[in-house]
């Protein structure tokens, strides 16, 4: 089954949805007119299709390997060729800074080319997403000699990066950490200690890979407010700033895994590794930060991307599979039996797949573009709205997409019926690939107590109440000459429900914190819901215009009528998870901990 990429999609996203032309004003925009975006588009699905996703099944099958003596990994065939082929393109660089050798292209761009990345080969795509991560952390907490050797080597791809956070025994809780730091004398440091389920930790395609290691100074404050971040390169950087001496650190093991094989799960050793601190000591893990909501908006497109991927899968299996009758009668009398695409279920599954990708993929542009905008506006206001919005958003777009692409990954499977569940087609390997999203870079649960416990009350509710303001005002505008009225009424009831759980929590969540935790993922779905709607409204918005225009594009047709399966099949979850999380926690309470 080829790999389709959402080229139109996308398309129809910058130029009607959120217009990007208009902000031609700022810097990195003046370069991404609509015409160079589209060139991009194009460039960047023929790169996905034609040189990733070939490699996508045979990576999974083959996976990496481990040499025992040397510690060496071996990606899978195809995967060093394939990356040359990426950083020789310039793909690694798009968005990156040009002081640094990067193209400065605008945030939402990459977005693109990443979600294109991950659907051809999401295993593949954790390569260079990770080295992303590394590069916002050194960005915010590295000293200017650290930023002038790392930089340009990591946004052109010649060096790679990754990020060690979890210990054997300590997993979410950093504070339980062991991994420690000793000063040298030199101005580095000595890093001991493990770190397990490494992402890309060890291959073979870059000449050096950039460890961003959380570790504990002796001394230092116990919990998370004594950990500090360092740099802990596999060769250490000569006067040339080239590979030199081999650091000692090593990889003693890859992780067997549920999926994702393609991609090398290390459990990394350092043995008195030289490291070089970034930022301030015992201040690891607020530059951490930085690297963590990369990844985490990365996850969350990665559950977009893979649910993507299936669902184009499951659409060519519909109208390739023959079976059965259409109840109505016969609709290709001339063949043995119809395709299952008559089947009103099959149809079903695969319009809210659809309903849900494409307007998943709508939230994660905005929310890019947020990030786009807190970084280059000109605006302190709109650089403040945006920052506050990325920081509210976060967890959301993390848990939500990762939620939903395993929804539409596991109904592509169930289109396909007994052929998914073999090794003859590709929904098992997207069933195993997409799992993982909702448990990595923080489980989804964890997603939703920071949304509640943190972001919600973060400077006073600020976010939340300017972005609950953005859709009144949204609402208000539209509402009285809207060419989609179901939009915008599902758009203000499904707000409703979303400020009425926001006043529970408020009511009950402070006085009873098991209440707010019980609550926090259904509410993080209603937000979720609540985003996707707001979304669909302007599409539909967008798209009626340009029917009403004249436009003969079967697209614009076709995104009404997918858009019309989000409301009616897909927004009234919103009053599911709202009575949900009004449930509270005493049922999940009641029972002893010796009764389970």
């Amino acid at each position: 089954m080829a790999y389709v990429a959402p080229v139109r999609d996308y398309q129809f996203l910058f130029e009607n949805v959120f217009k990007t032309d208009q902000y031609s004003n700022l810097k990195g925009f003046a370069d991404a007119d609509s015409a160079t975006v589209a060139a991009i588009l194009e460039e960047a699905a023929k790169f996905a299709e034609e040189v990733l996703h070939p490699i996508n099944i045979t990576g999974d099958k083959e996976g990496c390997t481990l040499d025992p003596v040397t510690h060496e990994v071996t990606a899978p065939k195809g995967y060093k060729e394939a990356y040359k082929a990426l950083t020789e393109a310039g793909w690694t660089a798009l968005s990156g800074d040009p002081q640094y050798g990067g193209q400065g292209l605008p945030h939402f761009v990459n977005t693109a080319f990443s979600e294109m990345l991950s659907g051809a080969s999401s295993a593949f795509g954790m390569y260079p997403g990770l080295t992303e991560g590394a590069i916002s952390a050194l960005t915010a907490g590295g000293t200017q000699a650290q930023k002038d050797l790392y930089l340009p080597k990591l946004i052109s791809g010649e060096w790679s990066g990754t990020m060690n956070l979890t210990e054997p025994h300590c997993g979410t809780d950093l504070g339980l950490l062991r991994t420690k730091a000793v000063p040298a004398g030199d101005g580095s440091y000595k890093i001991t200690g493990q770190k397990i389920w490494i992402s890309a930790g060890e291959h073979d395609f870059t000449s050096n890979i950039c460890h961003l290691v959380l570790a504990r100074l002796e001394g230092a404050p116990a919990g998370v407010k004594g950990i500090s971040l360092f740099l802990v390169p596999k060769f250490i950087p000569d006067a040339d700033g080239n590979p030199g001496e081999r650091n000692s650190l090593q990889c003693a093991g890859l992780e067997h895994k549920m999926g994702i094989h393609g991609n090398s799960t290390c459990v990394m050793m350092y043995d008195e590794a030289k490291g070089f601190l970034l930022g301030s000591e015992n201040e690891g893990l607020k530059i951490m930060f930085y690297m963590m909501n990369n990844a985490r908006f990365g996850v969350g497109l990665q559950g977009l991307a893979i649910g993507h991927a299936a669902l184009v899968a499951a659409n060519q299996f519909a109208k390739d599979r023959l079976q059965g009758r259409a109840l109505t009668g016969p609709k290709s009398p001339e063949l043995p039996a119809d395709s299952i695409l008559v089947h009103p279920d099959v149809r079903r599954m695969l319009l809210e797949s659809r309903a849900l990708i494409e307007g998943g993929r709508a939230f994660l542009t905005w929310v890019s573009l947020q990030a786009d905008l807190a970084h280059v506006s000109e605006d302190e206001s709109m650089r403040e709205k945006a920052s506050d919005y990325m920081g509210l958003l976060t967890p959301v777009i993390k848990a939500y997409l990762t939620d939903k692409g395993l929804k539409v990954t596991q109904d592509a499977m169930q289109v396909h019926g007994g052929s998914g569940f073999t090794e003859h087609f590709p929904a098992s390997q997207y069933m195993r690939d997409v799992r993982i999203t909702l448990i990595y870079e923080g489980t989804n649960g964890v997603q939703a107590l920071d949304l509640v416990g943190r972001k919600l009350p973060s400077k006073g509710g600020r976010a939340l109440q300017t972005f609950l303001g953005e859709i009144d005002a949204y609402i208000a505008a539209e509402e009285s000459d809207t060419k989609v009225p179901a939009y915008i009424k599902a758009l203000k009831d499904t707000k409703a429900k979303l400020l009425d759980g926001t006043m529970w929590l408020m009511q009950n969540g402070m006085g009873n914190p098991d209440a707010a935790a019980a609550g926090s993922l259904d509410y993080l779905h209603l937000f979720g819901l609540t985003c996707t709607a707001y979304m669909w409204a302007r599409m539909a918005k967008e798209a009626q215009a340009q029917i009403d225009a004249g436009a003969t594009d079967p697209f614009f047709d076709t995104k009404l009528k997918v858009g019309r399966v989000f409301l009616e099949r897909i927004l009234p979850d919103a009053e599911a998870h709202l009575i949900k999380m009004k449930a509270g926690s005493e049922g999940l309470m009641a029972l002893a901990d010796d009764q389970f």
